[in-house]
């Protein structure tokens, strides 16, 4: 581990340059709005939807490139198309170039996840692979946490009635390339000075060879038709896409929301609570490794499902105050769920472990689903109808706690025996 130290300081700067990238949208809806003149929500919807549709497209092909051309080749081009797709954008600011970037920058993302997760294990050591999985969760959770904070920065740094030139090198840089009417534009000239960064890093570095365990193989055409003939491969399926449904049109819409129902300025409040949405996720997690020691799983996914539920309609019915605390600990209450679910899923059957990961994995398309859902019946009725059929995806993911019966359970001890040394 310690000679691969540096190895593991490279993929833990992968992943926070995902996290960074990806997790930004919910801040840049209204500006989005606004800017281009959206007539309805559900045409700011799309953005999200090109996004997550592109990762659920790439990520079973992005497995076959691996095998076929090996680690190296498929990091680069999955840095290199999101660098397209930001640079792309920072020039030609419309909005069909927008959802055009979005969707290469997801395409490009949807590989590298796919190859860092077994690249991982293999520089960290088999031994090592939860804390290193943690490690990168958690370094996920705090880009997540800063991109918001980030674009704010940039917005006061570049309003047009109070920049003054000279003061700051980069910031004069990004003036000049960035519209005066559009500061939020200047996020994706910071993306494309990232991801050129980790490019470079990509081809100076040497790989070691991914040797996939049998878990993370996939099996072949037969395996896939066992499971499809399975209920329960449907209903963990739909778990997984509910999960990234309500996580996303939570945070990509709760900027929006408090705007409209509590005067909210959405590039400083706003984009505080999505910030401490993913930060309060991240601590979350970290608590959630704690209580699955302690508790259930399935009792420990009932709960945070009702906890969502009712902090989901405190956010939505409440007043600003409350709606500023409870939108940003949702995400504490939903941190454990994704993990919770796929692993109930992968211990309901004994064979084709590889495969149904595959197919769990490419639920991930929620993230598509979710604001469409959201954004459309925001746009018949009201946003805050629109995000109460979130509760509906939280109320299914809470009633798989109730239903599923995997054949092992999770191992949990005494709190008193926790932290004992043996």
């Amino acid at each position: 581990m310690k000679k691969n130290f540096g190895m593991l300081a490279l993929i833990m700067a992968f992943w926070f340059t995902i996290s960074f990238i990806t997790n930004i949208l919910g801040p840049l809806i209204p500006d989005i709005i606004a800017n281009f003149n959206l007539k309805d929500l559900a045409m700011a919807g799309f953005i999200p939807t090109s996004f997550f549709l592109a990762y659920a497209i790439m990520s079973i092909p992005a497995g076959l490139l691996i095998d076929r051309y090996g680690e190296k080749p498929v990091l680069f081009v999955g840095f290199l198309m999101p660098l397209i797709g930001t640079i792309l954008f920072a020039c030609i600011h419309t909005y069909p170039m927008l959802l055009a970037s979005s969707f290469i920058i997801g395409l490009g993302m949807a590989m590298l996840q796919t190859v860092l997760n077994p690249l991982q294990r293999t520089v960290g050591g088999e031994e090592n692979y939860a804390f290193v999985a943690e490690l990168a969760q958690f370094m996920f959770g705090i880009a997540s946490f800063l991109s918001p904070l980030v674009y704010t920065y940039l917005i006061k740094q570049l309003n047009a009635e109070t920049y003054v030139a000279g003061q700051n090198a980069i910031i004069d840089l990004l003036a000049d390339v960035t519209p005066a009417h559009l500061p939020w534009v200047s996020l994706y000239w910071v993306f494309s000075a990232l991801l050129l960064v980790m490019l470079i890093a990509v081809v100076l570095t040497r790989f070691p060879k991914i040797t996939l365990q049998q878990e993370e193989k996939t099996g072949g055409s037969g395996s896939y038709l066992t499971l499809f003939r399975q209920r329960y491969v449907w209903l963990f399926f739909l778990g997984i896409f509910c999960y990234v449904s309500a996580e996303q049109g939570t945070s990509i819409f709760m900027s929006t929301f408090l705007e409209e129902y509590h005067g909210v300025n959405p590039q400083t409040e706003g984009a505080q609570a999505v910030s401490y949405f993913w930060g309060l996720m991240t601590a979350g997690c970290i608590v959630g490794m704690v209580l699955l020691k302690l508790m259930d799983s399935k009792r420990l996914l009932r709960g945070s499902g009702i906890l969502t539920i009712v902090l989901l309609l405190a956010a939505l019915f409440g007043s600003k105050e409350v709606s500023l605390i409870a939108f940003p600990c949702i995400g504490f209450s939903i941190s454990m769920m994704y993990s919770i679910v796929f692993s109930l899923a992968l211990n309901s059957t004994r064979q084709h472990h590889g495969s149904f990961a595959g197919i769990l994995c490419s639920a991930i398309a929620g993230g598509a689903g979710g604001p469409l859902v959201v954004s459309t019946l925001a746009d018949a009725t009201s946003l805050r109808i629109g995000m109460l059929s979130i509760v509906l995806f939280i109320g299914y993911i809470t009633f798989i706690g109730f239903w599923a019966h995997p054949l092992i359970n999770n191992k949990t001890v005494k709190f008193s025996e926790l932290f004992s040394k043996k």
